[in-house]
């Protein structure tokens, strides 16, 4: 059990990381970033000497209505085979189709129909790397309606294909704030949280009462709320700070994770005295 708060490595940090090797649970690197091989490769070959490591990837597309890329899921199964990380995670939306590709993780439509797709694409990945994978959360600004809320398809999705969850407190706070709904309300959703497998934390940015998860900001009191909230109902899961826009120092970031480990042992301390 990864006991420490990782951070996220971006390409600006890496030398500093690699240098100083400061205190960290684990180093999240996102995927794609590392397809093309190189000195990347083996600064990761380095590093994982002393940090369990975090494969998260941004383009698999899981809920694409066609078939998942069989040369992208090849290239992620390849590094995860050869770089055995602690966790492997995507997210719940989709941002291909054909040959049409965004930048944008765009969100699944909540149906039985989503589902399916979703299933046979998480269960697909599986088998390719291998291992369960973790499956995020995704930020909200279209409000689509479905046969299920977003706990529900998360849970049921879980079910269907052994998959556990990457739930992350910054998007349930934007999703909930700009569709009009309550995050807590989410987190009760979830049941007993026995599928969750990991936490996410970042900040957000509102531009004038919208909310981007911008990832370029600290963690805000009601993420911190939220994540205090998922320890007591949930208990502790390996917690990740995220940074991937207007990038801090390396101390900054390495600060952020030190709240979110004494805020873990507070409530630790609070659950053993119920």
């Amino acid at each position: 059990m990864i006991s420490k708060t990782g951070i996220g490595l971006r390409a600006p940090h890496v030398a500093e990381v690699l240098s100083r090797r400061p205190a960290a649970g684990f180093l999240e690197v996102h995927t794609e970033n590392y397809f093309g091989g190189g000195v990347k490769l083996k600064h990761l070959e380095d590093l994982r000497r002393d940090y369990p490591l975090s494969f998260h990837g941004v383009g698999l597309s899981l809920g694409r209505a066609d078939s998942l890329c069989e040369d992208h899921l090849g290239k992620v199964a390849a590094l995860v085979r050869r770089f055995e990380p602690a966790l492997v995670s995507e997210h719940l939306s989709w941002s291909a189709f054909g040959h049409f590709a965004t930048p944008d993780l765009l969100p699944v439509p909540l149906t039985h129909a989503a589902l399916e797709i979703c299933a046979a694409h998480v269960e697909q990945f599986q088998k390719a790397v291998g291992r369960t994978v973790l499956i995020e959360n995704p930020s909200t600004y279209v409000c689509l309606e479905g046969d299920y809320d977003e706990p529900e398809f998360l849970l049921a999705l879980s079910a269907r294909t052994g998959c556990q969850l990457l739930i992350d407190l910054n998007n349930i706070h934007v999703s909930a704030r700009n569709c009009g709904r309550d995050a807590l309300s989410y987190l009760k959703g979830l049941g007993d949280g026995a599928a969750i497998g990991e936490y996410h934390l970042a900040g957000h940015e509102d531009i004038g009462g919208l909310l981007v998860d911008t990832h370029g900001k600290p963690v805000p009191d009601p993420v911190w709320a939220l994540y205090d909230e998922a320890l007591y109902r949930f208990g502790e899961r390996p917690t990740l700070i995220e940074w991937d826009s207007d990038l801090p120092p390396l101390d900054r970031l390495l600060a952020e994770a030190a709240t979110a480990d004494r805020r873990r042992t507070m409530a630790a301390r609070s659950v053993s005295h119920v």
